[in-house]
């Protein structure tokens, strides 16, 4: 990259955070903490209200903007598959913005390039097993995400998964989790006097409140997964895989607790950490003779017996 090229990359980045130091740009343009000071100068220099100084971060004086920004083809088709992939992974309420946002950036882009995403477009789609909560009343990602920045206590009714009761909760959320193809809020329970995990599709109401919460009185969503990974009683399986079969595994062995594979003779020896042994051998059950458990004991006897039970099942008919 150039100076000049630099030099609007470092102004832009300037633009997308409230402080930016001097060793976050440093790293990100690999280049010398020197440098970065020299270019901060520059633009300084040339007319860009830059405040802050080395060793306490930068920030551009507000009402400062850049006049619109030119995307290269490569970043607009970026963009085009991020839209893409929010068509399937997130609610009509992120939809809406995103696609909003995206007609902004097509308007700034040069006519050849709008051409080239234009016909990109017409040649991508994603296929994916997962679909959208179908019966949520409504959409709650956009307004769950504006409590998390703000801080704000939301209100909800909620239908409980197991009793299929409805309880009205008072939730101080802390962050958003996707997994088992839904969307689930994480939050301290006034209610249970506890954090819980809130699938988005059973919420049948949500009212975001004026009142705010302390966020130190709570961990940062990453700390709150490593929590409940190291409080989990997981147990280490060893598992040998015929190499015919281990290209069909895909993303079942990440479901299912994959840690590291090393290459054997004629197999491939996988290690998970498992929290329940049970749905684990059944999982292990569709692939048959084509796998063989190494370890625990406690697994090949929980294998052999459903095995055992199937066999005595279908030989009574």
């Amino acid at each position: 990259m150039n100076r000049i090229d630099r030099l609007h990359a470092i102004l832009t980045h300037l633009q997308s955070k409230r402080k930016v130091t001097a060793q976050e740009m440093a790293d990100r343009f690999n280049i010398s903490l020197r440098t970065v000071y020299r270019d901060v100068k520059a633009l300084d220099e040339s007319g860009v209200p830059v405040i802050g100084e080395a060793g306490s971060g930068y920030t551009i004086m507000e009402g400062y903007r850049l006049p619109p920004v030119m995307f290269t083809q490569e970043e607009a088709s970026a963009l085009l598959l991020g839209a893409k992939l929010a068509e399937q992974f997130t609610d009509g309420s992120v939809k809406r913005h995103f696609h909003a946002a995206l007609f902004k950036i097509k308007a700034v882009l040069r006519s050849p390039d709008k051409e080239y995403v234009e016909s990109l477009t017409e040649h991508i789609e994603i296929l994916s097993r997962y679909t959208p909560d179908s019966d949520s009343p409504q959409q709650y990602l956009s307004l769950l995400q504006q409590a998390i920045v703000h801080k704000k206590l939301v209100q909800m009714q909620y239908r409980s998964n197991l009793k299929e009761e409805v309880t009205r909760r008072k939730v101080e959320p802390i962050g958003l989790l996707h997994y088992g193809s839904a969307w689930h809020l994480i939050g301290w329970c006034h209610l249970r006097n506890d954090y819980r995990d809130f699938r988005l599709s059973r919420m049948l109401g949500l009212v975001l409140e004026e009142t705010t919460f302390d966020p130190s009185a709570h961990p940062s969503i990453k700390e709150y997964i490593e929590q409940i990974r190291t409080e989990a009683d997981l147990q280490e399986v060893l598992v040998l895989f015929d190499k015919r079969i281990v290209k069909f595994l895909q993303e079942q062995k990440y479901l299912n607790g994959f840690v590291s594979q090393e290459e054997c003779e004629s197999a491939v020896r996988m290690k998970f950490l498992v929290a329940n042994l049970g749905y684990f051998s059944r999982w292990l059950l569709m692939y048959g003779d084509e796998v063989r458990v190494e370890s625990p004991g406690e697994l090949k006897t929980r294998m052999r017996e459903i095995a055992e039970k199937c066999s005595a099942h279908h030989q009574s008919y």
